[in-house]
C-alpha cells in the first residue's frame, strides 16, 4: 500500500507530458487524459484515506534514501482526507472548464497551455499535502507557484498580468522567507524531515524555536491569505477566469492553512503562539466580512468572505485542542467545496447576466432558476445555516471555544457568531441584487457579445463563434459599448451571453454542490474521523514512528 502514495504526484505529471505533447492536434485526447488521471487520482486518494485511517500513517522513501537524506512522502488521516475532496474538486472544475470552451480557445498559442498547468498546479497541491519534509513542502510551493501565474495571466491581457505580478512578487516574497527559514532550520539541527524535527526542536533555545516557528506561521499565513497578509487575495483572484479563481479560492489558500496545521502539530507542541494565531483569526474574520459588505462585484465580494472566513480555521488551530482541530478540519473540507462552487456560480452569472455587477444584474431568479438554486444552496452553507456542513463546522469550533473557556476564546465565539450574521447578510445581499429584484435597465440579454475591458476579439469572422458545447452555437452577436460588461474568458477575448447555459458547466457545478451536502448527510461520520485525525495529529507519535521505522 506504501507505494501508492507517491501516485498523485506522478500521475498528474506524466499526464502533463502527454498534454505538451499532443497540445492542439487531438484536443478531444488531450481532454480525455486529463479528466481520466484526475478520476484514477480520485481513486488512489480515497484508498490512502481508507488504509490512512485503518492502519495508521504510510510513508515512502524515494529511492530508498532514509532521512535526511531522502525525500520522504507521507500520508496520515489528514493528508488522505484533504487529497480526496481537493482531487474531487479539481475534477469538478476541470469538467467546468471544459465546458466553458476554455480549452477550445488555445489556438493562437503553440502549445494547449491550459491541461498542463492545471495537471501542474494538481501535482503540486498534491506534493503539499504528502511532504515530509521542508525542502520537499517548499518546492511544491513553487511547482503551485509556477502553475498559478501561468492560469492566472492566461491571454495576456492587462488586468491578468497586473494581478499576476502582484500574486507573484508576494509569492516569491514568501519564498524568500521560507528559504530563510528553512536553511535556520538545517543549520541548527541538520535536518528538514518533519519526523526527526520532530525529535530535535524542543533540544533548541526556546527563542531560536521561537523565531522558526514564526518564520514558517509567516509563510503559511500568506498562502492561507490570513489577515493582515491578505491584502493581495482580492486584487489577484477575480480577475481570472472562473474555473481559476475557483480552485485558486477552493484549495491553494486551504494548503496554508493545512501546513499551519501540519507544523503547529508537530513541530511546534504547546501551543506557545495560540494567542496571536487567535488575534489574526479574529481580524481576518471582522476585516474580511466587513470588506464583503462594501463590494459591489460579486467576486472580490466572494474574495472578502474567503478572506474572512481562512478565520474560522486559524481559529482552531490557535484552540489546539482536540475539539478544536477536529472542528477546524471539517470546516476546511466545508470551505473547499463552498468557495469552489460560489466562485463557479459566479461565473455562470456571469455568462448568463454578462457581468459581475451586483448593480447591473437582476431577475435572474425568474429568467434563470436552476441558477438561482445553484447559487442558493451553497451560499447558505456559506453562511453556516443548519443543518448544512458550515454550520457543524462552526458550532464545533464553538463549542470548542466554549469548553477552552479563556478570554481569547469567548473572544473569538462572539466573532464567530458576528462574522456568522455579516455572511448571511452579504449572501442575502447578492441574492436580492442579482436574482430577486426585477431585471436593471440596460441588462445583458441573451446573446449579447460582451467585450473584455483592454482586450478585443481578434476573430475577424463577425458570426457566432460556435465552439460545440459551449452554448454558443448559432447566436448572433448584439455589440455593446466596450467596458460596459466584462468577460472573463481563458485568453481575455469576446463571449457571447446565453440563456442555455452549458450543460457540463452547470453539472459540475451541482456535483460541488452535491459533495458539500454528503458533509451534511454523513455527518456523522466525517466527525468521527476529523476527530480521530485530530487525535492523531495531537499525538505526533504515529507520524514519527511510521517515518523513522520505529
Amino acid at each position: 500500500m506504501n507505494a501508492l502514495v507517491p501516485l498523485p504526484v506522478l500521475l498528474p505529471l506524466c499526464a502533463t507530458g502527454l498534454s505538451l505533447t499532443f497540445g492542439t492536434r487531438m484536443q478531444r485526447f488531450q481532454r480525455f487524459v486529463s479528466v481520466a488521471v484526475l478520476t484514477a487520482v480520485l481513486a488512489l486518494s480515497i484508498i490512502l484515506m481508507i488504509a490512512a485511517d485503518r492502519h495508521g500513517p504510510l510513508s515512502v522513501h524515494l529511492g530508498d534514501f532514509a532521512p535526511p537524506l531522502g525525500i520522504t512522502l507521507v500520508a496520515d488521516r489528514l493528508t488522505g482526507l484533504m487529497l480526496t475532496v481537493s482531487s474531487a474538486v479539481t475534477l469538478c472544475v476541470l469538467i467546468y472548464s471544459i465546458g466553458q470552451g476554455m480549452t477550445d480557445r488555445d489556438k493562437e498559442t503553440p502549445v494547449a497551455v491550459f491541461h498542463p498547468a492545471y495537471l501542474i498546479l494538481v501535482a503540486g497541491v498534491s506534493c503539499t499535502f504528502l511532504a515530509g519534509d521542508l525542502v520537499n513542502l517548499f518546492v511544491s510551493f513553487e511547482i503551485m507557484l509556477v502553475a498559478s501565474f501561468v492560469l492566472l495571466t492566461l491571454g495576456g491581457t492587462g488586468p491578468r498580468m497586473r494581478a499576476g505580478s502582484t500574486y507573484v512578487i508576494i509569492s516569491l516574497f514568501s519564498s524568500m522567507v521560507f528559504l530563510i527559514a528553512i536553511a535556520m532550520t538545517y543549520a541548527a539541527l541538520g535536518t528538514v524531515n518533519f519526523a526527526q524535527l520532530a525529535e530535535r526542536l524542543p533540544g533548541l533555545p526556546l527563542g531560536v524555536q521561537t523565531l522558526i516557528e514564526a518564520m514558517l506561521i509567516t509563510v503559511f499565513a500568506i498562502k492561507a491569505a490570513a489577515f493582515p497578509v491578505a491584502a493581495w487575495l482580492p486584487d489577484s483572484y477575480p480577475t481570472a477566469p472562473a474555473p481559476v479563481t475557483a480552485v485558486f479560492a477552493g484549495l491553494l489558500t486551504k494548503v496554508g492553512v493545512y501546513c499551519m496545521m501540519r507544523t503547529e502539530t508537530l513541530l511546534f507542541p504547546g501551543n506557545r503562539i495560540g494567542d496571536l494565531l487567535m488575534a489574526v483569526a479574529l481580524a481576518s474574520m471582522i476585516i474580511g466580512i466587513l470588506g464583503a459588505v462594501a463590494q459591489t462585484d460579486l467576486k472580490r465580494l466572494l474574495s472578502f468572505t474567503l478572506v474572512s472566513h481562512i478565520g474560522f480555521m486559524v481559529f482552531g488551530i490557535g484552540l489546539a485542542t482536540r475539539e478544536a482541530y477536529g472542528g477546524a478540519i471539517v470546516y476546511v473540507v466545508h470551505h473547499i467545496t463552498v468557495q469552489t462552487t460560489l466562485f463557479l456560480v459566479a461565473g455562470l452569472i456571469e455568462r448568463r447576466g454578462g457581468t459581475n455587477e451586483l448593480t447591473r444584474l437582476g431577475g435572474l431568479a425568474k429568467a434563470a432558476p436552476l441558477l438561482a438554486l445553484l447559487f442558493f444552496v451553497p451560499a447558505m452553507n456559506l453562511a453556516g445555516i443548519p443543518p448544512l456542513s458550515g454550520f457543524i463546522g462552526k458550532l464545533g469550533l464553538m463549542r470548542a471555544g466554549v469548553a477552552e473557556g479563556s478570554a481569547w476564546a469567548w473572544i473569538l465565539v462572539a466573532g464567530s457568531v458576528v462574522t456568522s450574521l455579516l455572511t448571511l447578510y452579504v449572501t442575502a445581499k447578492v441574492w436580492n441584487l442579482a436574482f430577486w429584484r426585477a431585471a436593471p435597465p440596460g441588462q445583458a440579454e441573451a446573446g449579447t457579445l460582451l467585450e473584455s475591458g483592454d482586450d478585443t476579439d481578434d476573430d475577424t469572422d463577425e458570426g457566432p463563434d460556435n465552439i460545440p458545447g459551449t452554448g454558443d452555437e448559432g447566436i448572433e452577436p448584439v455589440h455593446r459599448p466596450a467596458g460596459q460588461t466584462v468577460a472573463a474568458t481563458q485568453h481575455g477575448r469576446a463571449v457571447i451571453t446565453t440563456s442555455r447555459l452549458p450543460r457540463p458547466m452547470m453539472a459540475a457545478t451541482a456535483a460541488t454542490i452535491a459533495l458539500a451536502l454528503s458533509f451534511t448527510v454523513f455527518a456523522g461520520p466525517l466527525t468521527a474521523f476529523t476527530d480521530r485525525s485530530a487525535v492523531e495529529l495531537l499525538e505526533r507519535t504515529p507520524y514519527i514512528e511510521e517515518v523513522l521505522g520505529k
